[in-house]
């Protein structure tokens, strides 16, 4: 089959969809990766994959209809030129416009991979409603036809139904976000103290940035030793971006290092003991806190959808409430007062890695429920159903089918 892959940056095509775009490649299908920039590594790691890739104009960050009519135009644009069999889209735009394309193309088989709501669905968006009706409605239109919604937490589907972007006949199936390859990130002994606490993220306010830099001040009064770094891109077009300034006063201080941003941070993580991410963005299921259990470090991050999917409260990390930097700092103290304890969860957090996020078993999960696996034949038009063996052994162990059918019964 024909697939094409929909992206709004060309980086997370390897770093977060490389496994799925290669096990698709090696199920015989011919796989095309879109984004709107270029970038010459990914292509050169798409192309040793078996991977095509067009670029598609699109502002990730921009408001203008303009602008956003020139991608969906792109999209039809490509879709009647290739006329794939299927189409594949994650992130809001490429949601969004690809699915809105692929109905106006005649492409019948769409699948979403929802790795969260994002910005407009947090609560920092719910200033702005008539923006949060305005996405609504065009999520809406992109969905309705779409043969399964994934997501990455047991919240979204909620949200989605109360916000109208599905209905009940929708299928929507869980997964445990876009798994972590646990041969890539290894287990990594603890490092003797001094203690490092790690954060990494999109510097922007809803991710926690400043609550982590809050609890610094707040643990380094009775752990002066303690080391905070922070990790992460500025987003200079995103409404709650942390600005320059910002970051240079407090770098100045003291209190947290500033990381420059890299596109390997296993060695970071290595260095760190703790991993925090305080975030009250709308997460799907955060891929830095699978790459820190996988690296087998206790997490602390909010009780909130996404962040607390992913953890199991007192053996593989912390939860706290969101916006709140003295329950973030009193976590973290916990931790770095009892070593047994932090050793204890430091193997947890591999072992749940290894069990449930392996990236290898989320693929196979995605592959069968889209029915483009070389057992269950090759169609004109793939199935949304998942009634496979396989598939529902999968499931039970690692996933669940949240949707409900057209009748309104249960799935699974």
């Amino acid at each position: 089959m024909k697939i094409i892959v929909h992206s709004s940056l060309a980086f997370s095509l390897v770093n977060f969809r490389g496994a799925l775009l290669a096990a698709l490649v090696a199920e015989g299908h011919e796989v095309t990766a879109t984004a709107p920039d270029r970038d010459a590594r990914v292509e050169e790691e798409l192309a040793r994959i078996g991977v095509g890739f067009i670029q598609v104009p699109m502002a990730r960050a921009s408001l203008s209809p303009l602008t956003d009519l020139r991608t969906l135009a792109a999209y039809i644009g490509l879709m009647l030129r290739q006329r794939p069999d299927v189409v594949i889209a994650y992130t809001q735009k490429p949601i969004i416009y690809g699915g809105i394309a692929a109905r106006l193309a005649g492409i019948g088989s769409y699948y979403v991979i929802m790795s969260g709501l994002g910005f407009v669905f947090s609560p920092a968006g719910a200033a702005r409603p008539a923006l949060r009706r305005c996405v609504s409605l065009l999520y809406r239109q992109a969905i309705s036809r779409a043969r399964a919604v994934f997501v990455f937490n047991s919240d979204d589907r909620a949200e989605m139904l109360r916000h109208r972007i599905i209905g009940p006949h929708h299928k929507v199936v869980q997964i445990p976000g876009s798994g972590v390859d646990t041969d890539h990130f290894i287990a990594r002994p603890l490092p003797e103290p001094p203690r490092t606490v790690l954060m990494i993220a999109r510097l922007m306010r809803d991710k926690g940035v400043r609550e982590f830099v809050e609890s610094a001040r707040l643990v380094k009064r009775l752990f002066p030793e303690a080391r905070f770094r922070i990790l992460g891109r500025v987003e200079e077009d995103n409404p709650t971006a942390i600005g320059r300034e910002e970051l240079a006063r407090w770098a100045e201080e003291g209190v947290v290092e500033l990381l420059p941003e890299t596109r390997d941070v296993r060695a970071h993580l290595a260095e760190a003991a703790i991993f925090a991410l305080p975030s009250y963005y709308r997460e799907g299921l955060p891929r830095t806190i699978l790459e820190a259990l996988a690296t087998g470090r206790p997490v602390v991050t909010t009780a909130l959808p996404g962040c607390r999917d992913a953890i199991v409260e007192g053996v593989t990390g912390l939860l706290v409430p969101p916006c709140d930097p003295v329950a973030l700092a009193d976590a973290i103290m916990r931790l770095l007062r009892d070593p047994e304890r932090l050793a204890a969860m430091s193997l947890a957090a591999r072992r749940a890695a290894e069990e449930k996020y392996d990236v290898r078993l989320v693929n196979r999960m995605l592959i069968d429920a889209m029915e483009l696996s070389r057992r269950d034949g090759e169609t004109d038009s793939p199935a949304g159903s998942i009634t496979s063996p396989v598939s529902s052994a999968i499931f039970a162990s690692s996933g669940a089918v949240l949707a409900t059918s057209r009748e309104g019964r249960p799935d699974a």
